[in-house]
């Protein structure tokens, strides 16, 4: 039997992720939207290339969450966007309500799932549904870091021309401007990059990768990225239901790890069945630490506009 996957947004970002998902095979996928008929056509098509890609995962499209009852892992992709004259709180405020509409629903219908949120601002709202479903935080984390630290190894790959495969990352921290690369933990084939290249180069890689999402809204004017949040999300997917235990930056609820109590912040974690397995701590110097302090008190003022705190 196999496992089940419900993907909630039938947007961008959910789409592709379904599409990855059910191309992999071995999860079902239910994707649910509010807009009539949109899930439904895209699931047929996603359900459409089984024969070619040789996956015989079932989707559905659906506008109900009845379809998803029992699901093993459900990804939360809903919400809006930041627009034109949207202060952050107001985007806070908009996706509180979706984001806590959506995980009461999810809660009803799949007690015992994974919630993985998606949704920005994504610490934030980790932490609502975490608040919203009483699950336990194993159970309740948010995709950013491992989106963040693809850009920064793609970036690092092609200044060093060297294969992605070999650089490895490490990116903690909020997801955006209080994002906390870390170059001396960063290595290609092993070796640190302070060591492969000057300062002022590696500082402006890692100025590229906090904007990395601007960026990319910059080039495409009416919308964000998708491609690589998807693909992020479904890595997320894998190690849990393969339950293969990948060393991944995730979004946690921290109860004194790192110095920090009562704020979801991105660090890394071992991601198996049971979703985080293990909150890795690395030792940071006292300036790594202090950033990854300020990146939780930045998640904590969103925390008390939801009225969280």
């Amino acid at each position: 039997m196999r496992n089940k996957v419900s993907v909630i947004g039938a947007g961008n970002v959910g789409a592709t992720l379904a599409q990855r998902i059910a191309e992999k095979g071995y999860a079902d996928v239910v994707v649910v939207d509010i807009i009539d008929g949109l899930p439904q056509g895209k699931g047929l098509d996603m359900l459409q290339t089984g024969p070619i890609t040789g996956s015989d995962a079932r989707v559905i499209g659906t506008n109900s969450y009845e379809e998803t009852a029992n699901s093993d892992i459900v990804a939360i992709t809903s919400g809006v966007p930041r627009k034109p004259g949207m202060s952050r709180d107001d985007l806070v405020l908009t996706n509180m309500n979706i984001v806590k509409l959506v995980t009461e629903q999810v809660v009803k219908y799949s007690p015992k799932c994974i919630i993985i949120m998606v949704a920005n601002p994504l610490d934030a709202m980790t932490q609502l549904a975490l608040h919203v479903s009483k699950f336990p935080r194993n159970r309740v984390f948010g995709q950013s870091g491992i989106l963040d630290t693809s850009r920064f190894r793609t970036f690092l790959a092609q200044e060093l021309n060297v294969s992605v495969e070999d650089v490895y990352a490490c990116v903690m921290g909020g997801h955006g401007d209080t994002m906390v690369a870390i170059p001396r933990l960063t290595t290609v084939g092993g070796i640190p990059i302070t060591e492969l290249l000057p300062q002022e180069t590696v500082n402006k890689i890692v100025e590229r990768t906090v904007k990395g999402g601007g960026e990319i809204v910059a080039l495409l004017k009416t919308g964000s990225a998708y491609y690589a949040p998807a693909a992020a999300t479904a890595q997320m997917v894998e190690s849990i239901l393969l339950d293969k235990k990948r060393i991944l930056p995730c979004a946690v609820y921290l109860e004194g790890e790192y110095g920090i109590k009562g704020a979801v912040v991105g660090v890394p974690v071992k991601l198996g069945r049971n979703g985080i397995e293990q909150i890795i701590e690395l030792k940071l110097t006292p300036e790594e630490s202090a950033a990854l302090k300020r990146s939780a008190e930045a998640v904590r003022e969103l925390a008390q506009i939801m009225k969280l705190e």
